[in-house]
């Protein structure tokens, strides 16, 4: 795999399997920054929220049930970024509000086990103790600021930087992009097929690849959106090539019935 960084558009190329280069623009620090201040902004609220529920205010207590608050309080915190991120296509609340998203380095949505670096490498930046070391408004601040320095860290490691990621990205072969570029990362494989008689044209789509099919659906959604057709011809070109087929379709035609053959045969599999 080989990728192209463009510093002065802030735009990384990823190179394809059928040497087409999918660009995605690379998230804006300040971005960033403010998905993750929603984030903790919204840890905080919860936090306040349920010591409130559980123990009627937030006076020191000693009474208070330390197995409760970790289940309770505390596990839902610290699964917050990994749980939103896998549900969520790649987003949690902040970054969703901000318009960006983690994809994998491949292009495509990351994988269970990329999600899972990104999350354990995250233990430096969130409050994970405050279900159980919180006894007043003071150890609440003081554990904040502790944590605000220590993200200090991650701000060096995007800013130095070229594809503005942080240690859990590099670890797990990701990267933080807008969601709202030339290629949309919401486009996805899937295309619905209704017909009760749907007739599979080429049952030899299922040789391909997921990759291979995501770079499909990711050409043929780009140049239905722009109106420039001649990667399509690329990319039909070399499809055919692969999977021996003959056809009089126009390459654009050829690829959605792909893609809808695709999604008729790999439901029913």
């Amino acid at each position: 795999m080989q990728f192209v960084f463009c510093s002065c558009m802030s735009v990384i190329k990823i190179d394809t399997a059928f040497n087409i280069d999918l660009e995605f623009e690379i998230a804006e620090f300040h971005k960033r920054l403010l998905a993750y201040l929603i984030d903790y902004t919204l840890l905080i609220i919860y936090l306040f929220s349920m010591t409130y529920l559980l123990y009627g205010g937030f006076e020191l207590n000693y009474d208070r049930n330390m197995g409760l608050d970790i289940l309770v309080i505390s596990l839902p915190m610290l699964l917050y970024s990994l749980l939103c991120e896998l549900w969520m296509n790649g987003q949690t609340i902040g970054k969703k509000i901000m318009g960006i998203r983690v994809i994998s380095l491949e292009g495509g949505e990351p994988t269970l086990g990329q999600f899972i670096l990104r999350w354990i490498t995250k233990f430096f930046e969130w409050p994970f103790l405050f279900g159980f070391i919180y006894f007043s408004v003071g150890s609440i601040i003081a554990y904040t600021i502790v944590t605000g320095m220590l993200g200090v860290a991650v701000v060096i490691t995007i800013a130095v930087n070229v594809k503005n990621q942080r240690l859990g990205d590099m670890i797990a072969g990701t990267v933080v992009v807008n969601t709202k570029t030339k290629l949309s990362v919401d486009d996805t494989v899937f295309m619905q097929v209704n017909a009760t008689d749907y007739k599979v044209t080429f049952p030899d789509v299922m040789r391909l690849s997921a990759r291979d099919i995501n770079t499909i659906k990711g050409v043929f959604t780009q140049a239905t959106k722009t109106g420039n057709y001649e990667m399509c011809n690329r990319v039909a070109y070399k499809v055919k090539d692969v999977l021996k087929i003959t056809t009089d379709m126009y390459p654009e035609q050829f690829l959605e019935k792909l893609l809808e053959d695709y999604n008729y045969l790999a439901t029913r599999e």
